[in-house]
């Protein structure tokens, strides 16, 4: 790559002002002539069904000027991707609303009116009649047998396998993925008594499983084996910004006004809703008040005031409240995990077998099940791995990915195993993860394909990131001061590692340069905080030798020509949108080059692009990159635009088409080689001290150490591993859902007891750094970041409460101050090991 004077250098990024001054617009805050406010009825009921409706009176009020009810609603369409397929719908996937609610809170009509109050008192006076249904809010209660289902077909979602190929010499069309369907699925009476003894069941016929290796000889070879079941948190979301939604029609087009991490990626997504052409989709998303997984691609909710808009003819404002969010706002799946691990003498992993049964929530399978297994086949290792997982339907608001899905509860699970087994074994705890840590292409995950082939990384150097940190946080020193009392306080030092996704490959960047000198950049990237809507891009600037206050970003809406990109989800963004970047560049530079060499003589080669300029290498003939865009313009052709590469997305076609002739156009998919699964890493370390009188206790320091590649920007990244360890500590300290067994209901659903950390829990002191070694297999070396601080924020805090106290204090998480006590009372963990919600 051209001399880096942009990447690797902090800068004052362009919303900054907009947000520190208030002139930051989210989707709340925009109005239109005419605009109606939206409320919605929600389901007072875990799981029922509509008997009887009356909205007559509300629809009689002065002011009310549309009700919308599951009716209104399109029918389920199927897709068609890229590749080709088709995807059918999910008939008993997630709707806007529904006359069978499936979970408390689910919405079930919506009204639209002059104002909120209006509104809401037009929702008073609809009848409503509903016949309740069987429910459950514990997958291990629906596993038993005759346990109740979520819903009226079962309890799991069963995957169909795929159909054959398609003989060879008949057009080598992709097979369309099966329909999902759900289906029953029960323990034996065997694996129900088991349960009924305390141990939570293997499951031999469970949907998710695989395996590697020889799982026997593993444990047949092992001098110490341990078999533990831990139970991770479901935990909201709980973006600051609720998915709030304003939405219009005007000239045959929907106009989407809300909040989303994926600006160009949500069109489709929309349209797919709506059941219109995404060409009649605008997406205007400015600003996005977080995310972290449920805003990927939009929300279904925002359809209600489509819906509205489109019944009264009018833009229609749905504002979603607090505890509105909590129902519909997307959560994470906690996970009940079995692990039993064969160690050697060293601490090596010689055999995992894992069970997981996930609680999935009534909606659309997730992938936190599965991931539970891969995520551990990849931090720990094991030389033989079996995993077994189920995901259990619930009556419980719907699940998404959060930050790291499925690898945090991985973490959460396989952590405090490594660090018993350490223990017993009188190893260290920073060397039992070294031995055990993944290097250069480390093989992952299942066997897959015909050939049974693992996958594996494009690099790995968690060692390294060990290293540093144990230096930086001066791990040998504390650990000699780790478990001794000082009167009622005694402190702990815990490590943990953690990994997660972070890259993706083949999307499209699109710019201009026009002869006004300037550089204009399409971002198709959500602006939900992160700071990848603009750093990605300094790749392109940094190949043109543009400086940073010659750039102008266009970003946010959709009609503003915005190319195709990745989903900003799965710490993908920095990694796959570089590259993007890098494409785009290089699509610039080779048409610079051959606009130099045909007016000034020579071959393209002969020159190189730098300082703002396209030059003949060792000095000479050369011109601005302001009168080469005036020669773009003035040939016409691939060097403005009115030509286009072959291979880019046709969303990004039709924005390209509309810039064409205004410069000289940098536009390109990257098709780069990618040899690997792209991962990143972090090595968490923590210090906290307890108070054994009272159970309180206190995170006074705290490390997160990056194996992330080429850092594009420190002071994001920062944010990025500490903002994230946060979230991780959260789900260690306070963070978790409880429902009512008995009558399926929330009984936390605000801020106050779902308790999300706030600065007061914040460590005492926090610092971060990088191993700062490029990824091999991206041009620029960059990989994502966002997801893999989770787990090792929550778990290096566990192993520290364990590290100070001993293994018998916890067997679930959070970890409150009344498990604390009671287990120092007892000697013995006293929470439930396996009910779900206490």
């Amino acid at each position: 790559m051209a001399e880096q004077k942009l990447v690797g250098q902090n800068y004052v990024v362009p919303d900054l002002v907009a947000k520190v001054t208030g002139q930051s617009k989210y989707a709340e805050d925009f109005r239109a002539e005419g605009m109606l406010f939206a409320k919605l009825l929600l389901s007072p009921l875990p799981h029922g069904r509509v008997r009887r409706l009356d909205v007559s009176a509300a629809l009689a009020m002065p002011g009310v000027k549309a009700i919308v009810t599951a009716d209104d609603l399109p029918k389920p369409s199927d897709s068609i991707n890229d590749n080709g397929q088709v995807i059918f719908a999910n008939l008993d996937g997630e709707v806007a609303l529904t006359n069978e609610p499936v979970y408390q809170g689910q919405p079930v009509l919506a009204v639209a009116a002059l104002d909120e109050v209006t509104a809401a008192d037009a929702i008073e006076k609809i009848v409503i009649d509903y016949e309740p249904l069987p429910f459950t809010v514990d997958p291990l209660v629906s596993l038993r047998p005759g346990g109740p289902n979520a819903r009226l077909k079962g309890n799991y979602w069963f995957i169909p396998p795929p159909a054959p190929p398609a003989p060879a010499g008949q057009g080598g069309q992709p097979q369309n993925p099966p329909r999902p369907e759900v289906r029953e699925i029960k323990w034996t009476a065997a694996e129900a008594a088991e349960f009924d003894g305390g141990r939570m069941p293997m499951m031999e016929d469970a949907p998710e499983k695989w395996s590697y290796g020889d799982l026997d000889a593993g444990f047949k070879d092992a001098a110490l084996v341990l078999d533990e079941t831990y139970v991770t948190p479901d935990t909201s979301h709980q973006t600051l910004e609720t998915r709030t939604v304003m939405a219009y029609w005007q000239n045959g087009k929907v106009h989407v006004y809300t909040g989303t991490q994926s600006t160009a990626q949500t069109v489709t997504g929309v349209a797919r809703w709506v059941g219109v052409e995404p060409e009649n989709v605008v997406v205007v998303s400015e600003y996005t008040g977080g995310g972290f997984g449920s805003k990927i691609t939009g929300a279904i909710s925002l359809l209600i005031p489509v819906l509205l808009a489109k019944k009264a003819n009018a833009p229609v404002m749905m504002r979603i409240s607090r505890e509105e969010e909590h129902y519909i706002g997307r959560a994470r799946p906690g996970v009940r995990g079995r692990m039993k691990i064969g160690f050697s003498k060293e601490g090596r992993v010689l055999a995992l077998d894992m069970m997981s049964v996930s609680d999935n929530g009534p909606f659309e399978r997730q992938g936190d099940c599965n991931n539970t297994g891969v995520i551990a086949s990849l931090a720990y290792q094991p030389q033989a791995m079996r995993f077994r997982g189920v995901s259990v339907l619930t009556n419980t608001p719907p699940r998404g990915p959060q930050s790291q899905p499925g690898g945090t509860q991985s973490h959460m699970l396989m952590e405090p195993v490594l660090s018993k087994a350490a223990r017993k074994l009188g190893i260290d705890q920073v060397e039992i993860r070294r031995i055990n840590a993944p290097a250069g292409k480390a093989l992952f995950g299942p066997p897959a394909g015909a050939k049974a082939v693992r996958q594996y990384t494009t690099s790995a150097f968690v060692k390294e990131a060990l290293d540093k940190g144990a230096t930086l946080f001066k791990w040998d020193e504390r650990k000699q001061q780790s478990g001794k009392r000082n009167g009622s306080k005694v402190r702990g030092v815990g490590v943990a590692v953690s990994t997660y996704s972070a890259g993706s490959v083949g999307f499209d960047g699109l710019f201009v340069i026009k002869p006004d000198g300037k550089l204009y950049v399409q971002s198709g990237i959500g602006n939900h905080g992160t700071g990848s809507v603009s750093d990605c891009h300094r790749v392109s600037a940094d190949l043109l030798g543009m400086p940073w206050n010659k750039v102008e970003i266009a970003f946010g809406d959709t009609s503003k020509n915005l190319p195709w990109t990745c989903p900003s989800g799965g710490s993908q963004t920095i990694h796959a949108m570089t590259r993007a970047a890098h494409a785009a560049g290089m699509d610039a530079v080779k048409k610079l080059q051959e606009i130099a060499a045909k007016d000034l003589g020579g071959r393209p080669e002969d020159y190189q692009v730098a300082g703002e300029r396209v030059f003949r290498k060792g000095g000479g003939a050369g011109m601005t990159l302001a009168k080469a865009a005036e020669r773009a313009i003035a040939l016409g052709g691939t060097y403005d635009g009115h030509e286009l590469p072959k291979d880019i997305n046709r969303f990004t076609k039709t924005s390209a088409t509309a810039l064409a002739g205004q410069g000289l156009m940098g536009v390109g998919k990257d098709n780069y080689p990618h040899d690997g699964q792209s991962r990143s890493f972090v090595a968490g370390f923590a210090e906290v001290e307890i108070d054994v009188e009272t159970g309180k206790y206190y995170i006074l320091d705290y490390l997160a150490v990056a194996d992330v590649g080429t850092v594009i920007h420190p002071r994001n990244i920062g944010g990025q591993i500490l903002g994230r360890s946060m979230l991780g500590i959260g789900h260690a300290i306070s963070q978790k859902w409880v429902y009512d067994q008995q009558y399926g209901v929330a009984l936390a659903r605000r801020f106050h007891h779902n308790r999300p950390p706030t600065i007061l829990d914040a460590p005492e002191h926090m610092q971060w750094a990088t191993v700062d070694l490029p990824d091999p297999e991206t041009p620029v070396g960059a990989r994502g970041i966002g997801e893999p601080p989770v787990g090792a924020g929550a778990c290096a805090v566990m192993n520290a409460i364990s590290d100070a106290l001993g293994d018998d204090i916890y067997q679930r998480a959070p970890v409150t101050l009344d498990m604390i006590l009671t287990a120092l009372e007892a000697g013995r963990p006293t929470t439930e090991p396996l009910t779900a919600h206490i």
